[in-house]
């Protein structure tokens, strides 16, 4: 699933392929969100960890399942 965080004070988003479900991801950023945990910390396809400090979070996007990529950007 593709997961968009947008970080103030900084010019671009961060984009990353989460083996998350959206459920988890939502769990997680509002955890970060209530003080809870001091980091959104998800985990992308490959098995890195995405860390960012819960009070430097400007939004969080949450998309669809990505689908099977085809060609030469394709990754197994």
């Amino acid at each position: 699933m593709e997961v968009k965080i947008g970080v103030q004070h900084a010019p671009r988003e961060i984009s990353i392929e989460s083996v998350q479900s959206a459920d988890e991801v939502e769990k997680a950023v509002a955890e970060a969100l209530a003080g809870t945990s001091k980091l959104l910390s998800l985990v992308d396809e490959h098995g890195r960890k995405v860390l960012v400090p819960a009070d430097r979070l400007a939004y969080v996007e949450i998309g669809e399942p990505a689908a099977r990529r085809v060609g030469f950007g394709a990754s197994l």
